[in-house]
């Protein structure tokens, strides 16, 4: 069951955004497994969850960084570009919907993307 981000009981921040990665590699999962209908939803789940979860980064996790690692501005400055990269393949796969014929390859890429940023 999807835990919404706004729900979750973990009260340090970094557990949190840890907590909110692994059920992001879970939603993934889940959207890759499903057909028809369920797969809409899951997608549509992923896709809030994601929103919500970049957004927590943006204003907790960035702010912090760009003050306390070497070169922090530049360092959240690649991602931030990254991030942007992601959402416009977020985009392009809400826009060819869940049941198109290049989904799954997209998806995949997408998929990729979002592990790399992660490691």
């Amino acid at each position: 069951m999807t835990r919404r981000p706004e729900t979750m009981p973990e009260t340090d921040a970094v557990e949190l955004l840890i907590h909110q990665h692994e059920e992001i590699r879970r939603l993934f999962q889940e959207v890759d497994k499903k057909k028809g209908a369920a797969r809409a939803e899951a997608f549509e789940r992923l896709s809030r969850f994601l929103a919500v979860h970049e957004t927590a980064e943006e204003e907790v996790v960035h702010p912090v960084a760009r003050r306390s690692l070497d070169n922090g501005d530049k360092v959240i400055e690649a991602r931030l570009e990254e991030e942007n990269e992601g959402k416009k393949m977020l985009q392009a796969l809400e826009k060819i919907g869940t049941s198109a014929q290049g989904l799954i390859a997209l998806f995949a890429e997408f998929r990729r993307r979002f592990s790399s940023m992660r490691a």
